[in-house]
């Protein structure tokens, strides 16, 4: 019987930050080049209440084409100052 298992998309995304650091996204660019705007932020989690299996550090609800998406923000945890952390989305494959 197939299992459902939930992939890393990794995706581009042009946020912007106000003056007290809250970062806000505004578009996701996927790999192929296809550019969607984020119409809304509808809410935002931080990591310590997305449960023990989730590996981001936020979570944010957008809403793209009048839908309701989770966007995921991990930071990095590398000795690259340069590097701050990278964004992802799920997709359900069957295994």
């Amino acid at each position: 019987m197939p299992r459902r298992h939930l992939e890393k998309i990794y995706v581009s995304v042009n946020s912007d930050f106000d003056p007290t650091g809250y970062m806000q996204p505004r578009s996701i660019t996927w790999k192929d080049g296809r550019t969607f705007p984020i119409e809304e932020v509808r809410d935002f989690r931080p990591g310590s209440t997305l449960g023990q299996d989730c590996t981001a550090d936020a979570c944010f609800t957008v809403l793209i084409h009048g839908e309701e998406k989770h966007l995921y923000f991990e930071r990095a945890r590398s000795s690259f100052s340069s590097i701050f952390g990278r964004w992802f989305v799920e997709a359900v494959t069957t295994v």
